[in-house]
Parts: C-alpha cells; sequence; structure tokens
C-alpha cells in the first residue's frame, strides 16, 4: 500500500522529513541562508583536507601555520567546520585572532563544529555545503584527504576548466608526497595516453609544500580580482549578487 501525505500540518500523517514537496522547501531554504551568510565574508580563503587527521600531524602543522600568516595579514579562512585539518585551519586563524569561519554538514557520526570557528553555519546537505565552500572564497587550498577532499578538488578544477569560475583563482595542492602521484597520473594517463584533458588543464593548479610560495601566489592573485572588480564595479570586494552570480552562470569553456 502506498503511502499517504497530508499537506495540512494539523494531520498526524504529514511527514515533514520525507515529503519530497517538503524537501524541496528545505533545499531552497538552505541555499537562501547559506547565501545570506556568505554576504558578510570577504577576502577568503577556503581550506580542504581529512577529517581524520591528528593533530601531531605534520599537515596540521602545516595547515595551522598557513592559516595563520594568511589571518595575520586580513584574510578570512573558511573551512568545513569539523576536525582534522579543518580544525587546523580555523586554529591558525583563531590563533591569529583573524576571522575564522565553518560552514559544517550535519552528519550522524562524525561532525561537529571544531572549537576554533567563531562565526559557523551548519547545513543538513551535501550538496548545498559544497555549493557554499566552492563559491566562498577567492583561492582553495588543498591539504591530504579522502574521498571528499578529492571530489572537491575535481569540482573545483572542472568549475575553473567550463568557465565557472576565474582562473584567477588560485587551486593549490599542499602536500606533494601526497598529491604528487595523482599530479603525475593525470599528465600521463589523462593527457598524454588517453588525451581527456588539454595541456593547459595541468595549469589550474599548483603542487607546493612552500608555505612562503602559497602565501605570495594568493597575495598576487586577489590583488588581481580585486583590481578587476575595482575597474568593473568600483569595489575591492564580492557582493552577494557576485556569488550567487558566479554560482549560477553558464559555461563559458567546453566540457572534458
Amino acid at each position: 500500500m502506498s503511502q499517504q501525505y497530508y499537506y495540512n500540518d494539523d494531520e498526524a500523517g504529514f511527514d515533514y522529513f520525507h515529503n519530497p514537496s517538503w524537501r524541496i522547501f528545505r533545499i531552497m531554504s538552505e541555499f537562501v541562508e547559506g547565501f545570506t551568510f556568505l554576504a558578510n565574508i570577504t577576502k577568503s580563503i577556503t581550506f580542504f583536507g581529512s577529517a581524520r587527521l591528528p593533530e601531531n600531524s605534520p599537515y596540521y602543522l602545516l595547515a595551522y601555520t598557513l592559516s595563520k600568516k594568511l589571518a595575520e595579514n586580513g584574510y578570512t579562512i573558511v573551512t568545513g567546520g569539523g576536525p582534522g585539518i579543518m580544525q587546523a585551519g580555523n586554529h591558525g586563524a583563531f590563533d591569529a585572532n583573524g576571522k575564522s569561519v565553518g560552514i559544517n554538514i550535519q552528519l550522524p557520526m562524525e561532525q561537529r563544529s571544531n572549537p576554533y570557528v567563531k562565526q559557523g553555519i551548519s547545513l543538513h546537505y551535501f550538496f548545498s555545503r559544497k555549493v557554499m565552500l566552492d563559491f566562498s572564497a577567492e583561492a582553495y587550498v588543498f591539504f591530504p584527504g579522502g574521498y571528499g577532499t578529492l571530489d572537491e578538488f575535481f569540482e573545483l578544477v572542472t568549475l575553473v576548466q567550463t568557465g565557472k569560475m576565474s582562473r584567477e583563482v588560485p587551486i593549490i595542492m599542499m602536500g606533494t608526497d601526497f598529491w604528487g602521484p595523482l599530479a603525475s597520473w593525470m599528465e600521463d594517463t589523462m593527457l598524454k595516453n588517453l588525451n581527456t584533458i588539454s595541456p593547459e588543464d595541468l595549469s589550474l593548479w599548483t603542487l607546493t609544500d612552500d608555505i612562503d610560495e602559497v602565501f605570495n601566489l594568493i597575495t598576487q592573485q586577489v590583488n588581481k580580482q580585486e583590481a578587476t572588480r575595482v575597474a568593473q564595479k568600483g569595489t575591492t570586494a564580492k557582493s552577494p549578487d557576485d556569488k550567487l552570480r558566479q554560482a549560477t552562470q553558464p559555461m563559458t569553456g567546453s566540457e572534458q
């Protein structure tokens, strides 16, 4: 027998959690809430990486040190708000007395907001959280991680490749021991063997271990982005409309 839904909330049979129509409204409200949250976040750098890496991991220290340096120079640090590398990013910004932001996800077994998040939001749907993380920043730094980190990395390079995001936005792979084999595979297998990407697609990201190199690259590219916005709109900061427009604009490149 098919399950019956009732749209009068006085009816005991109305299922708020599983009714498809109700879910659509919840999704819409989450996007409104997310972009409203992003409205006042400016000059931001998003950190991605594993939730499983402990505080004594060298990558935690790397993320902490870079985050602290960026925050000391006026950048807002945005993470997924959870433990591991996300905590390291928020930790560095917190200790620098900078802006530390977390965009969390409600997972049954894992995520709670780490103690170094000063300004946070917790979302229900993975896809709405990904959109907020993908369009929240002027640069993106990827530390070693699992499937989620790889998913975010390939989504962002695809957004740049297809023209949904500017090539002025740095995408940085931090940790040559971890990312080097993947970079080699992309070049050898995807480009040389199968020709599923173009040579210029290998320039969409920067692979390094050098914190100073990352800081200088971010500063250079963010200055370019701000100069472009000043020329076009007379302001250095992204407006909420700019972020929403970027998230919804059509592709200008070709899909690979």
